[in-house]
């Protein structure tokens, strides 16, 4: 059984469809303009917002696969690696202006730059640990890894507890 349109449902259609794809372009490229002109703090704020996602899933994995009988060692060094890779840059995701005032929902505290010398000390005590973590990873050896974690956990939560906000929903 055919269905047939007329002309003029046809056309309404195509408008409606014509108009929903100029809207959502709009949409997009009123986005795109929006990421654009954002100041370098701001960039930096997301950016390092972005960076702790990546290295919470990272720690994530490991402790994951870990909890594993048999945890997958390439898994388990792929994620360690990448959490190394971040602690090393960890440092240089705080530039000035980059606080609260550039991302409202930021959880750095100001005393990130105030204490730049204590906030220096807790994220190389924290690249020590993810360090350890990642060449037990490398070496294959997950008792060191499971070992490693607590350790690990402890010097991200030294840093939370004196420079991070509580989380904003």
């Amino acid at each position: 059984m055919a269905v047939f349109m007329s002309k003029g449902a046809v056309l309404a259609v195509a408008m409606g469809i014509g108009v929903a794809i100029a809207a959502g372009g709009t949409v997009a490229n009123s986005q795109t303009a929006t990421r654009a002109a954002a100041s370098p703090g701001a960039k930096a704020a997301n950016m390092r917002h972005e960076n702790f996602e990546k290295l919470g899933e990272a720690f994530k994995t490991v402790i994951d696969e870990t909890k594993k009988s048999e945890p997958n060692k390439v898994v388990v060094a792929r994620a360690a690696k990448t959490m190394n890779t971040l602690a090393t840059a960890l440092p240089t995701w705080f530039p000035r202006g980059s606080g609260v005032e550039a991302r409202a929902k930021s959880e750095a505290k100001a005393n990130i730059w105030t204490d730049a010398a204590g906030f220096s000390a807790a994220a190389a005590a924290s690249q020590l640990q993810v360090s350890k973590l990642n060449q037990a990873a490398i070496a294959g050896d997950m008792n060191a890894v499971r070992a490693q974690i607590r350790a690990t956990g402890g010097s991200c939560k030294a840093c939370h507890d004196k420079y991070r906000l509580e989380k904003k929903s």
